[in-house]
């Protein structure tokens, strides 16, 4: 029981990643608020894993939406142990197609308002020596072609995790991030189906793109945000960790 008595809250949460680590807290022990804006999936998730978690309705579009989900977490658990920002907003862009108001959303979803939902979460993230956990991509080091906005938001959370967890550590409070590669959740298999790839096309994918022979799972994930928001990582703080089945510096792929 890793979390044990840990209260934890995840954007995002009704899906995907989040999702999968919501399950992984509930079952190490501890007590979550999952929050999104999916109302079906987040309730269905509840009746799921039982009392130990609760659900909050937030669009993170909405400026006020920070206070409204540390407000809901206090009322559900009495503390804020952990604060895991997974939620963000994708599409694709480059310089020339960029949409303005996209960008804007891009930028609140991403990057605004997981720095708000930190403030807001803070005076309970000090008060119990707790720990927030920056759900990134390996994106933030440059980006697919049509990645730019995300990107971007990706890159600005690196330096948002590392100035917060520099300058919060003797505050008791550590802030780290997680930039995951391609992960295979159900959002992806949708999106590529449209982009035009056949179905199942994740089962054909060549060992210069996935080395172990399949995509990563956000089960897979959800064990490697565990160790982040446990008790087990103090003291370590403002690291940003790759987690890919490749790395980008020095990548060779496999030879036959």
């Amino acid at each position: 029981m890793r979390l044990r008595d840990k209260v934890v809250i995840i954007t995002g949460g009704t899906s995907g990643i989040g999702a999968a680590l919501a399950r992984v807290v509930v079952r190490e022990g501890g007590k979550v608020l999952i929050t999104g804006i999916v109302e079906s999936e987040g309730k269905a998730l509840v009746a799921e894993l039982g009392s130990n978690a609760s659900l909050s309705i937030a669009d993170l579009l909405d400026p006020n939406s920070p206070k409204k989900i540390a407000a809901d977490c206090v009322a559900a658990f009495g503390r804020i142990d952990s604060l895991v920002n997974c939620a963000a907003m994708f599409d694709q862009s480059n310089v020339e197609n960029l949409d303005y108001e996209n960008y804007l959303k891009m930028m609140q979803v991403n990057l605004h308002a997981p720095l708000f939902l930190i403030q807001a979460c803070f005076p309970e993230l000090k008060k119990n020596k707790g720990a927030v956990l920056n759900i990134g991509s390996v994106n933030a080091h440059a980006g697919e072609a049509n990645l730019l906005a995300y990107s971007m938001s990706k890159g600005a959370m690196v330096t948002m995790t590392r100035n917060l967890g520099n300058a919060n550590g003797v505050k008791g409070v550590r802030v780290n991030q997680i930039n995951p590669g391609w992960i295979l959740t159900d959002r992806e298999k949708k999106m590529k189906v449209e982009q035009g790839m056949p179905e199942g096309w994740w089962n054909n994918l060549p060992k210069s793109d996935v080395p172990f022979g399949t995509m990563s799972t956000p089960e897979q994930l959800a064990e490697g945000c565990l160790y982040w928001i446990s008790d087990e990582s103090i003291p370590f703080t403002a690291t940003v960790l790759d987690l890919e089945q490749f790395t980008f510096i020095g990548r060779n792929p496999e030879k036959n």
